[in-house]
């Protein structure tokens, strides 16, 4: 299972914008076969051991970047908040990065960044630490409306590039909004939402939209057409998770 997040690439601006979808690729066994099996597992199915406080206490984040595409540190600030809010881990939540080489690629596979994975992961989950891998590259998807993927269990990959390009200007969202939407709602997926591991106390999947919120207003909803959002969305907050799926991380182990 990869799930993807897609903004077109004419109006990047907010979570409005975002058309996501999810669906099955096989991966490369040469591009995974010095991953440990906690690391190498399907989206959402390390979601328990996310949320919960055992049996892992501390939730290691290990982002590698491209030069050019270093995060945004305002958005990584709302990415730790963000997991404060919903994560029980009593031994802290610590996000670190470190700079990569640039790979020479202006697009990229799910095979290359896997093999981008592999060579450049360092923190894995081990003892009572949960680790995640966060990559972000300086090109764009094969797909280039895709912002983001969550394509393992602790896995994901932000094509930056594509962001910076498409935001920050003059009727554009801040790439700071841009930036927190994507990881937000990536980790949204590894911590088994909607229905991809942290099981729905309502009913509140977008049938249309597998693994989507049905809520407009929530932060893991499916929009796949929208009109006249850059003047309404300009200087507005990341959206938050609504009350659905907030009560099914809370059922799963969650706050």
């Amino acid at each position: 299972m990869i799930s993807h997040i897609r903004f077109p690439i004419w109006m990047i601006c907010w979570m409005g914008m975002i058309l996501l979808s999810c669906h099955k690729q096989d991966q490369s066994p040469s591009a995974s076969d010095h991953l440990p099996s906690a690391n190498n597992q399907a989206p959402g199915a390390s979601a328990h051991d996310l949320l919960s406080d055992s049996p892992y206490n501390t939730l290691q984040v290990e982002i590698a970047y491209m030069p050019d595409v270093a995060p945004d540190a305002q958005a990584i600030q709302q990415l730790q908040t963000f997991l404060e809010t919903y994560l029980h881990k009593s031994a802290g939540i610590h996000i670190t990065m470190h700079q990569i080489a640039d790979a020479g690629q202006s697009t990229y596979s799910l095979q290359d960044i896997m093999q981008l994975e592999s060579r450049y992961r360092t923190a894995f989950t081990t003892g009572n630490q949960i680790a995640v891998f966060i990559l972000y590259v300086n090109g764009q998807y094969t797909d280039a409306q895709v912002l983001g993927i969550t394509y393992r269990n602790t896995s994901v990959c932000v094509f930056a590039k594509t962001i910076h390009d498409n935001s920050g200007g003059i009727g554009q969202a801040s790439r700071t909004s841009v930036e927190a939407t994507v990881l937000e709602h990536e980790f949204g997926h590894m911590l088994g939402l909607v229905n991809l591991g942290s099981p729905m106390q309502m009913p509140h999947e977008d049938a249309a939209h597998p693994h989507h919120c049905n809520n407009q207003h929530c932060l893991m909803y499916y929009q796949t057409e929208t009109s006249d959002l850059f003047g309404f969305l300009i200087g507005s907050p990341v959206p938050a998770l609504d009350s659905n799926c907030v009560h099914d991380l809370e059922a799963n182990g969650g706050k």
